[in-house]
């Protein structure tokens, strides 16, 4: 287990209050924490209830013996704790390297306070050394794509075992490349206008605080 992840999920520890609704994140480090959490739910008998990020999330909170349910049983979230993909310095970031990123973003914008762990691997100084995920709808997406080659962002279908990868609400992904663009926040508003994606992996000012596991 990756020490510096392992550090960051038990520091998101600390913040879980007794009684409350938590998010579980998805990803490697995400997935640490939700081993942590339902040990210490176990522990100390904290009464919470979780939504999940993911089916995968969901699945293995389940199987940890949290209480799991869905988004839509309740009327807010008190603290979501995810990973991400890459954070810059004003915690803004990259998230879908899991395929998760609309679950992940609906999750993040129903709660009243938003964590991230991370290792020290995922900061850089500006964002755009990791691909930027947009999750398209099947029906049209190869005008999408060539829309982004228009723009030039170099896209590139997800795929897995030679396939196009399916997410959870089955649709594809396409990944683009955004080293090369200066206003994030603009592109972020141009992808929101495009009919046709459903999300797209820009977390900009959604993390409340970040946790970076080191030594």
């Amino acid at each position: 287990m990756d020490n510096g992840k392992l550090a960051a999920a038990k520091q998101a520890l600390d913040y879980m209050p007794n009684q409350g609704v938590i998010g579980l994140g998805s990803g490697s480090t995400a997935s640490i924490f939700i081993e942590l959490l339902a040990q210490k739910v176990q522990a100390e008998q904290l009464d919470i209830i979780c939504v999940a990020t993911s089916t995968q999330s969901q699945k293995l909170g389940t199987q940890l013996g949290l209480k799991v349910v869905d988004i839509d049983e309740v009327d807010r979230i008190d603290i979501t704790v995810d990973g991400a993909d890459e954070v810059d310095p004003d915690l803004n970031g990259i998230k879908g390297g899991g395929a998760a990123l609309l679950f992940e973003k609906i999750v993040a914008l129903n709660s009243d306070r938003n964590i991230w762990v991370v290792d020290p691997s995922k900061e850089h100084k500006r964002l755009g050394q990791f691909k930027l995920p947009i999750e398209v709808i099947k029906f049209g997406s190869h005008h999408l794509y060539r829309h982004f080659e228009k723009l030039g962002l170099s896209p590139s279908y997800r795929q897995t075992n030679g396939e196009y990868l399916l997410t959870d609400s089955n649709n594809y992904i396409i990944d683009v490349d955004v080293s090369g663009v200066d206003d994030l926040t603009a592109l972020a508003t141009q992808l929101d206008q495009l009919t046709g994606v459903v999300e797209h992996g820009l977390f900009l000012n959604i993390c409340d605080e970040l946790i970076v596991g080191g030594q």
